[in-house]
């Protein structure tokens, strides 16, 4: 296993980014991912907008995961709508 920072920006509104965050996990734990830390950052403006938002609410993971995986949880991750942005970066 290989370990990942990964860090993701929902939408703010409440009931989507609490349907973003339980699909993140369940993909997570479909693929075997060890979550080793997630930290909620908040809502923050972003730079430019995205999705029509100018708004975020960014989440941080540290987990570990086969390298694999991360193509297939990424295809996964760009389908769903709640998800506005997000980016893996191997340690």
């Amino acid at each position: 296993m290989k370990g990942y920072e990964f860090t993701v920006i929902l939408s703010v509104d409440d009931e989507l980014t609490d349907k973003g965050l339980t699909f993140i996990n369940d993909e997570f734990a479909k693929n075997n991912v060890n979550i080793i830390k997630q930290e909620d950052l908040g809502v923050k403006l972003l730079a430019y907008p995205i999705k029509k938002q100018d708004k975020g609410h960014y989440v941080y993971f540290e987990i570990e995961a086969e390298p694999n995986c991360i193509n297939s949880i990424n295809n996964e991750f760009l389908l769903q709508g709640s998800i506005l942005k997000f980016l893996f970066v191997s340690k």
